[in-house]
């Protein structure tokens, strides 16, 4: 093959055809059309999209020797060449089943989602939002009960600016002595009750306390205040010893308060408003009588009687209220705390003597200083027209009992007798 190629140049022979024998002729063309049978083989193997078809099959015997004989070569190709060999060799069948995808190709990645960006000068529409009717309605519930609540908050102020209780409070600590634990319960009280016209049960408050130390005052003081803020006869002052004197008139008695109570609570009804009703020396008052009163501070009755104000004046629980603060007069105890063990000690001695204090609020008043005395002096002095000379004011009061512990002075009688003593002058 070698001397065959170097003798021949550009396809064609160097030796002559007359230097040739016959036979020798025969080999020449043999040999030559082999050598371009392989030639062109060759080259149909190195085009890319046609190594293909330099593999396929041909009848010559002549290619299936030099394929068998290239196969060595063949090994150094690409895998892709050989897959595209071994896919051309497979015999392929038509079936009527989906083609199976090989596992040797890759899976395609799923696409971002791309950001739609808007030029500037566009407008950009969002999405209609469809409202809920429910939710509307939510917030229209909810509207209504905050305007209710203000509504509420309005009427409650309504109502005790209607009774001046601020007034009330500085009336009471311009004009009772030693006694403000007893006038904060009796403000607070008042406070919470008159807030709203409608209640479930009158207020009761029973005022407890030694002689003089003021529980009439505040009575007169409160009837004073409720008569200039109401505008009208709605505040009934009842004293036992003056309208019911004698004990055999007991009916006539039970009548004419029952008579009165009915009446006032029915004129205030009408009117929306609260009376008040101030019994002082209850102490005094009978069996029947109390009965007769008890029977308008039920709760199971018509809507008129259960918005009334009782105030009951008495000095039922004296004794214990002065046992008890002579006793604990040198112990630090808060002031607060003294007014409510000593109510709850005389809501007890209450109830036991009759069931009309068992509603009732106790407020109970304790035993009054030298200090207050003095003070007592001084405003009954300034009200007749009296210079208040201090030294004055000092030696009237010395001139009252005491009771003498270690923690102070307490007066025996209170003020009552200050008003008996400036009227000497």
């Amino acid at each position: 093959m070698v001397c065959l190629r170097e003798r021949w140049k550009g396809g064609q022979p160097s030796l002559r055809p007359a230097q040739l024998s016959a036979g020798g002729m025969i080999s020449v063309i043999r040999m030559r059309r082999k050598f371009r049978i392989l030639r062109k083989s060759r080259m149909r193997a190195n085009l890319p999209g046609e190594a293909s078809l330099a593999l396929s099959p041909s009848p010559s015997r002549l290619l299936q020797r030099q394929i068998s004989l290239d196969r060595a070569k063949l090994c150094n190709t690409p895998v892709s060449l050989l897959h595209h060999r071994a896919h051309f060799e497979k015999p392929q069948y038509f079936t009527f089943e989906a083609p199976v995808e090989s596992s040797s190709r890759r899976r395609k990645k799923p696409r971002r989602t791309r950001v739609v960006l808007y030029p500037e000068s566009s407008r950009k529409y969002l999405p209609i939002e469809q409202k809920s009717k429910a939710k509307r309605c939510l917030l229209l519930l909810v509207a209504i009960v905050c305007f209710q609540i203000l509504n509420a908050i309005e009427n409650l102020d309504d109502n005790l600016q209607k009774y001046d209780l601020d007034g009330l409070e500085k009336a009471l600590q311009r004009g009772v002595f030693g006694q403000k634990a007893a006038t904060d319960s009796i403000m607070e009280l008042l406070r919470d009750y008159l807030a709203t016209h409608i209640h479930s049960q009158p207020l009761v408050i029973s005022l407890n306390g030694p002689s003089g130390v003021g529980k009439s005052h505040v009575g007169r003081l409160l009837a004073k205040h409720f008569r200039s803020v109401m505008e009208g006869d709605f505040v009934f002052q009842y004293y036992v010893m003056h309208h019911c004197p004698d004990c055999q008139e007991g009916f006539t008695c039970r009548q004419d308060l029952s008579e009165r109570i009915t009446d006032m609570v029915t004129r205030a009804e009408v009117e929306e408003k609260i009376p008040v009703f101030i019994l002082d020396e209850v102490e005094f008052m009978s069996p029947g009588l109390l009965d007769t009163l008890h029977g308008f501070l039920q709760p199971r009755q018509s809507n008129e009687f259960l918005n009334a104000i009782y105030v009951l004046i008495s000095s039922i629980g004296g004794s214990e209220i002065t046992r008890f603060v002579l006793q604990n007069v040198s112990s630090e105890l808060n002031p607060r705390c003294r007014s409510e063990e000593l109510g709850h000690t005389v809501h007890t001695l209450l109830v036991g003597s009759h069931p009309l204090w068992e509603t009732a609020q106790v407020v109970p008043f304790v035993l009054l200083e030298k200090w207050d005395i003095m003070n007592c002096f001084l405003d009954e002095m300034v009200g007749e027209g009296f210079y208040p000379n201090q030294s004055h004011i000092e030696s009237l009061a010395g001139q009252l009992s005491y009771y003498h512990t270690k923690g102070g002075e307490f007066a025996v009688t209170g003020c009552k007798q200050v008003v008996a003593k400036v009227n000497l002058l």
